[in-house]
């Protein structure tokens, strides 16, 4: 009984710590995410803005004449 007792002991302090070090890994996960969806964020910024400043270049660009 003594033996079955602690080998459960053993495997809930495995499952705990287990536990803990996805805790870590989720929160690592969630950060790396928000940091990604960030950067997305400015990058469709600057691919907005850079879509707009061609869009006035080709507008100033005079028309072929052939």
């Amino acid at each position: 009984m003594d033996s079955e007792l602690n080998a459960l002991e053993h495997k809930l302090t495995q499952l705990i710590q287990f536990s803990g070090k996805l805790r870590a890994e989720n929160q690592r996960l969630r950060q790396e995410l928000a940091h990604a969806l960030s950067d997305n964020r400015l990058c469709g910024d600057k691919m907005d803005s850079a879509q707009e400043r061609l869009k006035k270049l080709l507008a100033s660009l005079p028309e072929d004449q052939a």
